[in-house]
């Protein structure tokens, strides 16, 4: 094998190695943002305005040749994009990661491949026998993710302290019934963001089946995230000052989010997707939960408590469950999970959903 293969087999690894490092550092950088007075809405707004501004020349570039011709339902499935990701579940996020903590927000997320799976059942795309072994260990891992949330939810106990963070943690019991109050709104915030990122990847996948044109794709719901997000910030926040920000965190924020955690986020995402299935791409979900711990832990100060530490253990073992027998439903039963063949209606029907069930990746608010 020459080096030409062999770096096509790890390219998507490295692929989604980097986007868990870059996406756990937007955990960090937009609370550190908030902290210092950024508003959570026109963070969004000006998140994807740069992301579409940086990737909209080269979709006009590499796809002015491959761009499908743009038709009024794949325009309606674009706006329900941008309005998913950008403005519901960006918004949401980011007030619901606010109140509780950049560590606590990311451990939940762990629970969006179970709550697809959930979604796609519902929706009729997800079909499960569980006289089957691999089906029987999508519903465990379903149940067991879920536990592992509930946990998380319901139970902190005592902090966890570390070498780096020893005596340096803050103390969030220290604000009594109130802050009980916000940190409980902050996990209903970030279970109906986690809900709108699952709905995204669902339709993503199938409108890339529709509009094969990821670069483009990419810019359209950027810019019409920007817009439906402008709407909404300029409804919440009056007057000029939160518009206005310095070379400071709030630039770099600006700026990191919209490249790295927008722009390259959703390109890379539909490309490994595409090529490995969205299987592949949740796998890799623990990783970034492990650096945003760590190092809100370290940057931020963030409490990690043990009530965490296990609910999170719990959510990767419920996680790499559902995962595997995802992977024997691929492995076993391709033309049911992911289907070729040329049948016109099969084709334009089920394939456009079929890739959708393996669930997505973690979030990228």
């Amino acid at each position: 094998m020459g080096l030409e293969g062999l770096w096509r087999i790890v390219k998507p690894y490295c692929a989604m190695v980097f986007l868990q490092f870059g996406l756990a550092g937007l955990y960090i950088v937009s609370i550190a943002s908030m902290k210092q007075g950024m508003s959570h809405y026109v963070l969004v707004v000006y998140r994807n305005v740069v992301a579409a501004a940086v990737m909209a020349p080269f979709a006009l570039w590499f796809e002015r040749k491959v761009r499908p011709k743009m038709t009024f339902s794949t325009f309606l499935k674009i706006f329900a994009l941008g309005l998913l990701e950008p403005v519901l579940d960006q918004n949401f996020y980011y007030m619901g990661t606010n109140n509780t903590s950049a560590s606590f927000a990311s451990a939940l997320y762990n629970i969006l491949p179970a709550m697809t799976f959930v979604n796609a059942i519902l929706l009729g795309i997800e079909k499960v026998d569980i006289k089957r072994r691999r089906s029987q260990a999508k519903v465990v891992g379903t149940i067991v993710t879920v536990l592992g949330a509930l946990l998380m939810i319901l139970y902190k106990g005592p902090v966890v302290e570390f070498i780096w963070n020893k005596g340096h943690t803050r103390h969030e019991s220290d604000s009594g019934s109130t802050n009980a109050h916000h940190w409980l709104m902050g996990v209903l915030m970030l279970l109906f963001s986690c809900f709108c990122w699952s709905a995204f990847f669902l339709l993503q996948s199938h409108t890339l089946k529709s509009y094969p044109a990821e670069l483009s794709l990419t810019t359209l719901i950027c810019t019409l995230g920007s817009a439906q997000s402008g709407a909404v910030a300029l409804v919440m926040e009056r007057g000029i000052k939160p518009w206005v920000i310095g070379f400071d965190m709030r630039l770099f924020t600006v700026i990191y989010s919209g490249v790295v955690c927008s722009g390259v986020t959703y390109y890379v995402q539909g490309i490994v997707m595409r090529e490995r299935g969205p299987v592949f791409v949740t796998a890799f979900n623990p990783l970034c939960m492990i650096i945003v711990a760590v190092l809100g832990s370290i940057i931020l100060g963030d409490e990690i408590t043990l009530g965490r530490v296990i609910g999170a253990i719990i959510i990767v073992i419920g996680l790499y469950s559902l995962i595997w027998g995802k992977n024997k439903d691929h492995l076993v039963q391709p033309s049911d999970d992911l289907p070729t063949t040329t049948d016109g209606v099969r084709k334009s029907k089920v394939l456009a959903d079929a890739t959708v069930l393996e669930m997505p990746c973690a979030k990228n608010p």
